[in-house]
Parts: structure tokens; sequence; C-alpha cells
């Protein structure tokens, strides 16, 4: 429920080789960086300009003057990096994705699609094809006491050897305004977190997540 072929679809974004070999999507975040640094420079200068070293940005991209872009940064194509954004590098940025106004981003990768348009921070976090996180929603990427992060799937907790992991969202996941992901949540695919929500722990796919206590499935046995 936690391995990539449970939560990605590795068509849907630029970044599939950072995923080859590895079978947890988060064992990815420590290699980004690297990965970035590598692609950029064989990505063609007919469809990506080099503003800045370290910094890929394709030509079809829209990019507001006050949107800062820290390197090293992928920019695909059609995506949209709105007023005031604050990418703080290592962060690859899907085709057609949306990166809004105030949103900060770091050590990140956003598939195809995905929508971070209002005051989100995404730190050290992996999100899914046509992922969309609500006005004001955030991941909490370190935990308070400093501790590495482990993923609490049920009857199988996953060490992650890492301070620290935001979350991960599987292709079509929505979640609500002013929610907060904890660290080392993963929400499986077509899975929506009612507003306002502290999530953590591992949420199933096609699941309506209302609080830790009331997680009620989309098609219901009957």
């Amino acid at each position: 429920m936690t391995e990539i072929k449970d939560l990605l679809d590795l068509e849907h974004t630029i970044a599939k080789e950072l995923f080859s070999g590895k079978t947890y999507p988060w064992e990815a975040l420590a290699d980004i960086k690297d990965f970035i640094l590598k692609l950029g420079p064989t990505l063609s200068s007919d469809e990506f300009d080099n503003p800045s070293e370290g910094v890929w940005i394709a030509k079809d991209a829209k990019i507001f003057p006050s949107a800062y872009l820290g390197a090293p940064l992928i920019v695909d194509h059609g995506a949209e990096i709105r007023q005031c954004a604050f990418i703080r590098g290592s962060a690859i940025v899907g085709k057609n994705a949306v990166v809004g106004n105030s949103t900060e981003l770091k050590n990140v990768v956003l598939f195809d699609n995905v929508q971070v348009p209002h005051y989100n921070y995404v730190g050290d976090s992996i999100l899914g094809y046509k992922s969309h996180m609500g006005a004001g929603s955030i991941t909490s990427n370190v935990k308070s006491d400093k501790s590495l992060v482990v993923i609490k799937e049920p009857g199988n907790p996953v060490e992650t050897q890492r301070k620290k992991v935001g979350a991960i969202l599987g292709d079509y996941v929505e979640v609500g305004c002013n929610s907060v992901l904890n660290p080392g949540t993963v929400i499986g695919r077509h899975t929506n977190i009612y507003p306002t929500s502290c999530v953590r722990g591992v949420i199933p796919e096609n699941s309506i997540y209302k609080d830790k206590d009331n997680i009620v499935s989309k098609f219901p046995e009957v």
C-alpha cells in the first residue's frame, strides 16, 4: 500500500528514472538534487531555457516576475509558477502543474497536473499525478522531537532513516483547505481529505478521510 507501484503512475513525470530501482517513494527524496543536476543539461535547448545555473524552465511555462526560482529546479511544459511563489530548490514541477501565490517548495517532485495553488508549504514530499492541495494546506516534514520519520503502515512500520519526510500523495488525491499532513503521511490514490484535517499515518486509497476515527471507503461493500 506504500510502494511506488501502488501510489504513482511514473508515466506522468519527467522524473521517472529518479524512482528506478526503488521500492518506496520516499527513497527518492535523497536523490532529487543530483537527479535534477544530471537531467537538466540533457534537456533540449529548443524546449527549455536555462536562465541561471541549475535552473531549467520549459519555454511554454508561465513564470510570474515575482516568483523566486532557486536551483536546482526543473519546470516542465505548460506549468505555471504564480506571483510570490518561493521555490527554494531541489524541485521538479511537472507538466501543467500550478504553483500558486505564496506557495513554498523544497526538495519535492510534483507530478504532471499537480496543483498547489494557494498558500501551501510542500517540503520533502512527492505529489502524484493530478493531486491537489487546497488553500492553506501544508506538509509538515520534521517531527517535533527531531527523531527519524517512520511510515506507520498498519502491521508493517517502515523506517525511512530520514529526519525529513513530508507527505506522499498518490495520484488524484484531494487535500481539503487548511489541512496539515504530518511527517511521513502517505495518502493512497483517489482519496479525499476533509478540510482542516490533521492527518498522520497511511490513509487507504479510494477513501474519504473525515477524521482519524472516521475514514470511510468510497466503495463500501454492500
